[in-house]
């Protein structure tokens, strides 16, 4: 990243509406977060497949 991450976050709060709440802003930096920690997993090889999702998502829902 060729900006900072001060300056990435001021510029994210600049580009949200003027009535935009502290959770507001609170929910978009953890998605962005969560976007970067799943782009940085992909690159490592850390994703699962298709397949392997829904079978956590079956032992996770019964």
């Amino acid at each position: 990243m060729a900006v900072g991450v001060k300056e990435d976050v001021i510029r994210m709060i600049r580009e949200l509406p003027d009535n935009v709440t502290l959770d507001d802003i609170m929910r978009e930096l953890y998605f962005r977060l969560a976007v970067e920690r799943g782009l940085k997993n992909l690159d490592e090889g850390k994703a699962l497949s298709h397949e392997e999702a829904k079978e956590h998502l079956k032992r996770w829902l019964s």
